[in-house]
């Protein structure tokens, strides 16, 4: 049962998030032997004030 987490901040579509979601299903198959039956992907949605780089929360960088 392989999990596969994808941690990003929010604002993707449901659209998008679908289309993610097919992608990494299909790659794991291909890749990584996977069953899609079995395979879980989970995204996570920060929100941009709760995720910092360089020092800098996302909310308050320019090139967010």
């Amino acid at each position: 049962m392989p999990v596969v987490t994808v941690q990003m901040w929010e604002g993707r579509t449901l659209e998008q998030k679908r289309a993610l979601v097919a992608a990494i299903t299909e790659a794991m198959v291909v890749h990584a032997g996977a069953k899609p039956d079995g395979l879980h992907v989970v995204i996570q949605e920060i929100p941009l004030e709760n995720w910092g780089r360089a020092g800098v929360l996302g909310v308050d960088r320019s090139d967010g």
